[in-house]
């Protein structure tokens, strides 16, 4: 073959090369879309990277300390973080104030996932061994801001008092093609996350169909959004689109749960409590103390065990360990709140919330070894308090004085079906 042949082929070739990994890289580009920044909106929150829990794990919280004042002025026994779980079961957004609705804190649990099956749809949470990458699920609430520069008052966004923008892991396909997005994702040219946004608040006239939809033992009528899924969040969740058996629930404001047992009552705090997809009561509360204590009896399978895993919307830090048992009434940042009853526990906090990895038996294990302290319910353990507050609208802060008002014992009823012996789903 004459040399300059042999050149010029040469050249093709590598041109050719060029020209394929030139595509590649603007096929990959083009999977990388702008984040969604909901018009006219801003998000609530601490900012990204920030946590009051930063220092969860220091040996100080091991140990309770005597009301009064630290060494900064501070009440010693006082809110250490706020949590809001819009998404039930996915990951929270951290608060270092909230609005307190009567359903709790604003926007927590107003939406949850469900699976159809048995004719009716049932709620989907990390206790199912089935839905871990819930935890990857990753919701932020958008709330309108008219000193925003885009603020436009007759946008969708500003008319349903906001969004929720859901974010999740990108599944990439299989093939070759698959391999590409990989490539792409572990060089940052193409997104790791998919994106999409729901109303918080439905027009008046929207076409959301409403349906109810089975936790526990109750069936509230919800709005089904399940229309806004894509495709995308049907694959991460291996869940079939053509089968329609996934779908996303907005809780509906004109159908509340309402609140019975170890509730106060009306005649008491003059309104029925309800509460939107939480389990069973508004607000959920832990001490710092007490999780140490678990923790630290946790250690030899994990060894760093966040208070996270176990979803509260309150974090106190001051009183011992297990102080709270006791309490039936207290105040926090002047509002005084009934802890009804405690929080009996199942495997979910089993689920790690950064990973959605499952442990096969801590915490559950630990807890039921030395925490059935319960007689309505001696098969459980408990750790955390249920609380309902004695009025409807208020605000909670990071660094609220905590009081005790009223101590005494708790026995959890439970909530069973006609017929049941023992409280399931």
């Amino acid at each position: 073959m004459p040399l300059n042949l042999a050149w010029e082929e040469a050249i093709l070739s590598k041109g050719t090369l060029i020209s394929a990994l030139a595509g590649l890289f603007f096929l990959l580009i083009s999977l990388k879309t702008p984040a969604i920044r909901p018009k006219g909106c801003r998000r609530l929150g601490l900012p990204p990277g920030t946590s009051n829990l930063r220092d969860e794990y220091d040996s100080k919280y091991s140990q309770g300390v005597p009301v009064g004042q630290d060494d900064q002025g501070r009440p010693s026994w006082r809110v250490k973080a706020l949590f809001s779980y819009p998404l039930k079961s996915c990951r929270g957004v951290e608060l270092q104030a909230s609005n307190v609705v009567p359903t709790g804190l604003e926007y927590d649990r107003q939406f949850t996932f469900a699976g159809y099956n048995n004719d009716k749809w049932n709620i989907r949470t990390l206790r199912n061994k089935d839905f871990n990458r819930l935890a990857l699920v990753e919701p932020e609430i958008w709330v309108p801001d008219p000193s925003a520069h885009d603020y436009d008052p007759n946008s969708a966004e500003v008319q349903s008092r906001g969004v929720m923008v859901i974010s999740y892991p990108r599944i990439a396909p299989k093939g070759m093609y698959g391999k590409v997005v990989k490539a792409g994702m572990a060089l940052n040219i193409c997104d790791r996350q998919r994106q999409f946004q729901v109303p918080l608040h439905p027009s008046a006239d929207s076409k959301f169909p409403q349906v109810p939809v089975k936790i526990w033992k109750d069936s509230p009528i919800a709005l089904d959004y399940g229309a806004l899924i894509p495709d995308s969040l049907h694959e991460f969740l291996d869940s079939d689109p053509s089968k329609r058996t996934l779908t996303l629930f907005r809780a509906s404001p004109s159908h509340p749960r309402e609140i019975f047992r170890n509730a106060p009552t009306k005649e008491d705090i003059g309104f029925q409590p309800n509460t939107a997809f939480a389990d069973a009561y508004p607000i959920h509360l832990l001490n710092m103390s007490s999780h140490r204590d678990v923790a630290s009896r946790c250690a030899y399978a994990i060894p760093q065990l966040s208070i996270q895993r176990f979803r509260a919307n309150i974090v106190v830090q001051g009183p011992s360990a297990f102080e709270e048992d006791h309490w039936k009434r207290v105040s926090i940042g002047g509002t005084e709140i009934y802890t009804s009853c405690r929080t009996v526990r199942c495997r979910l906090p089993n689920v790690d919330p950064v990973t959605g990895d499952r442990h096969k038996a801590e915490p559950d294990k630990t807890l039921k070894s030395y925490r059935r302290i319960d007689e309505g319910d001696p098969t459980n353990a408990c750790l955390g308090m249920q609380l309902v507050p004695s009025k409807g609208e208020f605000v909670l802060r990071v660094g609220d004085k905590l009081d005790v008002l009223e101590t005494g014992l708790h026995q959890y009823i439970k909530m069973l079906a006609p017929g049941e012996q023992v409280e399931g789903v």
